[in-house]
């Protein structure tokens, strides 16, 4: 056989083996990855009349991070941001039948002994949006927010309810919100975490912050309420380049130990961990230290006050977390569960939370942070428009067929309403929204063809139910 042509023979010796050619674009990659890193920080410089490398749409979405306000337990709608009049004109009465027939027959929802609210709603801002005495601060931030009042699922159990909130499924067995939003975006401060939890009053459930199938690093950092981050002080006698030796030994051995155990996440975010705690020793208690707050914006947040102290302290975190990159919060409010004496138990959940929330809206905006972080409000489901018991004792029962939740900030248009429940509260009738899939253009299949959407506010005029929000 004749030898190949020269030029052929060069082009073979220049070729590259798949191995080769997979080693070598690895580091393209990496070249990638340092210019969006770059550019993330706005150090990435254009040669004259080029655009820079990986350069961002002039269309960006607006949120740049997210504050979840959990009502644990469930909040009343018809109690706070859902007006039924027709609860005081059929107090003690069954739902009527041309409401009933439409209810969804799952458990806990009795059709008897409807209950009035003890609270009267006013209308509130310039879109004149009907908000629950129980809510006044709140109220008076109305026309920044966009409430959603035909959310619906189908469990009444609180755990499961959860689990369709936070990972979209009822057994919890995918990534937490937190997650998600931390494995996409990152940080913007490497000595912080990317998802931050704070908790009032109950235990967390693990998977309403977890990783779910994501690598473990992606789960709630949780933060202690009263005394903050624990643990975060450095040992008396130990200087920092004590501390940094110490962490490359610990992270050589446990390097050593993750080869063995490639697939273990968990180890590898422990691993990461110490490093994270490291520089979270200088990072986190500058963060947390709210005595750097003037006392005009300390009293904002009620922290003045024993009923508003506790969640207006993690309201005033929130926003110094949201100053320093943190893309994910979740603050739990927890206690909603007012099978009894609901009017005890929304009065003191109410107080507890109006002040701060109002204030974490007030603050942002004023700092001009609003529009790049969205904040939502609500719980794993509703209560039920009928009473369980009597009298002063009486509360209500779990209710997911129809309850509100409400948006502000983060590029969405507020002063307006979303989807409608029925006469009474019971189910969403009008744009129900489920929390994992978004049908707002379709009725569900017990919704009344013939009811027309409407709105007793002057928001109907400027904002119809019918549109969404951006």
């Amino acid at each position: 056989m004749s030898p190949a042509p020269k030029k052929l023979q060069n082009a073979l010796a220049c070729a590259l083996s798949r191995r080769e050619l997979l080693r070598r674009g690895t580091l393209g990659l990496g070249a990638i990855a340092l210019a969006e890193l770059l550019r993330a920080d706005g150090l990435l410089a254009a040669a004259p009349g080029e655009s820079p490398v990986l350069a961002v749409p002039s269309t960006a979405a607006t949120a740049k991070r997210v504050v979840f306000l959990q009502m644990g337990g469930g909040p009343s709608q018809v109690d706070t941001f859902d007006p039924k009049p027709l609860l005081a004109r059929l107090d003690g009465r069954d739902v009527p039948e041309s409401i009933a027939r439409h209810v969804p027959r799952i458990a806990r929802s009795p059709l008897v002994n409807l209950l009035a609210g003890p609270w009267k709603f006013r209308r509130c801002g310039e879109s004149g949006i009907d908000v629950s005495e129980l809510y006044p601060e709140v109220g008076s931030c109305i026309d920044d927010i966009c409430v959603i009042r035909s959310m619906r699922h189908d469990s009444p159990i609180h755990a499961p309810a959860e689990f369709i909130q936070t990972t979209g499924t009822q057994v919890g067995d995918r990534p937490s919100l937190g997650a998600w939003l931390s494995y996409g975006l990152g940080s913007e401060n490497q000595s912080l975490p990317a998802f931050v939890v704070f908790r009032e009053g109950e235990t967390l459930r693990p998977p309403s912050i977890g990783a779910g199938f994501l690598p473990a690093r992606f789960q709630g950092t949780q933060i202690n309420g009263k005394t903050g981050v624990e643990n975060i002080e450095r040992p008396a006698g130990i200087t920092a380049e004590q501390r940094q030796a110490q962490l490359r030994l610990i992270e050589r051995l446990n390097r050593r130990h993750l080869e063995r155990h490639a697939d273990n996440s968990e180890l590898d975010a422990r691993i990461r961990s110490y490093e994270l705690a490291f520089r979270m020793q200088s990072a986190a208690p500058e963060a947390l230290d709210l005595s750097q707050e003037t006392e005009e914006t300390q009293q904002l947040y009620g922290l003045g006050r024993k009923e508003t102290a506790e969640f207006g302290r993690y309201c005033l975190w929130t926003r110094r977390l949201i100053e320093r990159g943190v893309r994910f919060i979740q603050l739990r409010s927890g206690g909603w569960d007012a099978h009894s004496k609901l009017a005890e138990n929304h009065n003191e959940r109410c107080l507890a939370t109006d002040r701060p929330i109002a204030a974490l809206l007030k603050d942002l905006k004023r700092r001009g942070l609003l529009d790049e972080t969205l904040i939502v409000w609500g719980g794993e489901f509703g209560r039920t428009p009928t009473a369980q018991g009597g009298g002063e004792t009486a509360g209500r029962d779990h209710s997911p067929s129809g309850y509100t939740m409400w948006l502000a900030g983060g590029g969405v248009r507020g002063g307006q309403i979303i989807g409608r429940t029925d006469d009474v509260g019971y189910a969403a009738v009008e744009r129900p929204v489920h929390p994992t899939t978004c049908s707002p253009r379709s009725s569900p299949r017990w919704a009344s063809s013939s009811t027309p959407c409407t709105t007793s506010t002057p928001a109907a005029a400027k904002s119809s139910p019918s549109t969404g929000a951006k």
